[in-house]
C-alpha cells in the first residue's frame, strides 16, 4: 500500500453525506464543522469557503487519521499522519506531500528524521536501522544515500561519499581503538559471459574498498574547533553578501523601467507525481543492514481516499436541512 491510496477526497466530487457546522452567506461550509462521509470517513475541524482550511482531524474508515493543518483543502503546514499499519509521520506538509522537515516512525522500529521532498527522503537526514543499530547520517537524493555521509556501526564508522545507497569514492574508516584507515571505494564491474544481446542483463556493478594508510585518530582541541566554527561562520556571511550583491542589478533594472511597463514572468508549473517507496534499502558496508518495508510504503489506503469521499456542497439556503 502507498500514499497514493491514502489521500483525502474532494468533497465536490463525491456523493452526499451529512454536515453539521457553520456556513457563510453563500451556504458554503465555513468555520468549525463536522462532515460524515458516505464512505465512512469523517472530518472535524475548520472550513473556509467550502474547503478544509485550518486545523482539523480527518479519520479514515480503515483506522488511519491525519491531525494537522490544511490549506485550501490540502494537507499543508504541520501535521501528523498515522497509518493503518501503525507507522507514523510527524512534520511538514506541502500540497498534500511530505515536504520539509519531519520524522517517520516505521512499523519495524526504524526511524528517519530529516528533510523530505514530494513524499521521499531528500536532503539532510538521519536513518536508524533498529535491527542492527546501524545509523546513516548524511545527504539523501530521491530516497537514497547520495553525497557526503557517515555510516555508524557499533565500534567503527565510515565517513565519505555515497551514491545509490552505497559508498563510492574517497572515504575513511574510523575505529574506536584510536586509528583510522583512509582509502576509497571503487566500482567493480560485473563479470561478463557469452550471453547474447537478448539474454538477461548483467547484475549491477558493486563497489570494493581499496585500503590506504592507517593513521592515528586526531582529536581536535577546543581551539581548533573554535577556529573551524569561525571559518564556517565567515564563509556563511560571505555567501550571504554575494547573494545580496547578485540581487542589486535586478533591482536597478526594475527601477530603470519606464512607468506603465509591467514586467512579465513565466513559471513552469509541475504536477509532481507521488514517488513509490523502494521495497527496501540495502548496504553491504561492513555490517550494514536492509531496511525492511515500513509504513512509508505500506502506510495504508488512507491518504488518497479522502479526495473522493466528502460530500458535495449544497449551495442553496435549504441545504442545512437536507443530506449534503
Amino acid at each position: 500500500m502507498s500514499d497514493i491510496d491514502s489521500e483525502e477526497m474532494d468533497e465536490e466530487q463525491i456523493s452526499l453525506g451529512t454536515y453539521e457546522g457553520g456556513r457563510n452567506e453563500r451556504e458554503e461550509r465555513h468555520g468549525q464543522g463536522k462532515a460524515t462521509l458516505r464512505n465512512g470517513d469523517t472530518y472535524e475541524g475548520m472550513y473556509e469557503n467550502g474547503k478544509r482550511h485550518g486545523n482539523g482531524v480527518y479519520r479514515f474508515k480503515n483506522g488511519a487519521r491525519y491531525l494537522g493543518e490544511y490549506l485550501r483543502h490540502k494537507k499543508h503546514g504541520q501535521g501528523t499522519f498515522i497509518y493503518p499499519d501503525g507507522s507514523k509521520y510527524e512534520g511538514s506538509w506541502v500540497e498534500d506531500q511530505r515536504s520539509g522537515f519531519g520524522k517517520y516512525y516505521y512499523v519495524n522500529g526504524d526511524t528517519y528524521e530529516g528533510e523530505w521532498q514530494n513524499h521521499v527522503r531528500h536532503g539532510k537526514g538521519t536513518y536508524l536501522y533498529a535491527a542492527t543499530g546501524t545509523i546513516y547520517v548524511g545527504l539523501w537524493n530521491n530516497g537514497k544515500w547520495e553525497g557526503q555521509g557517515e555510516l555508524v556501526h557499533a565500534n567503527h564508522k565510515f565517513v565519505g561519499l555515497f551514491k545509490e545507497n552505497r559508498p563510492e569514492g574517497k572515504g575513511k574508516y574510523i575505529f574506536d581503538i584510536g586509528c583510522e584507515q583512509h582509502g576509497k571505494y571503487v566500482i567493480v564491474p560485473s563479470e561478463k559471459d557469452d550471453k547474447g544481446e537478448d539474454d538477461e542483463p548483467l547484475a549491477a556493478a558493486t563497489t570494493k574498498w581499496v585500503a590506504g594508510e592507517v593513521l592515528p585518530v586526531h582529536i581536535k582541541t577546543a581551539e581548533e574547533e573554535e577556529e573551524e566554527r569561525m571559518l564556517a561562520e565567515a564563509e556563511k556571511i560571505k555567501l550571504q553578501l554575494e547573494a545580496a550583491a547578485a540581487e542589486e542589478p535586478t533591482n536597478a533594472e526594475e527601477e530603470d523601467k519606464p512607468p506603465g511597463e509591467v514586467p512579465t514572468t513565466e513559471e513552469d508549473v509541475t504536477d509532481p507525481a507521488h514517488e513509490s517507496q523502494p521495497e527496501g534499502e540495502e548496504t553491504n558496508v561492513d555490517g550494514g543492514t536492509t531496511e525492511e518495508g515500513g509504513g512509508e510504503e505500506t502506510g495504508g489506503d488512507a491518504e488518497n481516499t479522502e479526495a473522493l469521499a466528502e460530500e458535495m456542497e449544497d449551495t442553496t439556503a435549504a441545504g442545512d436541512g437536507l443530506t449534503d
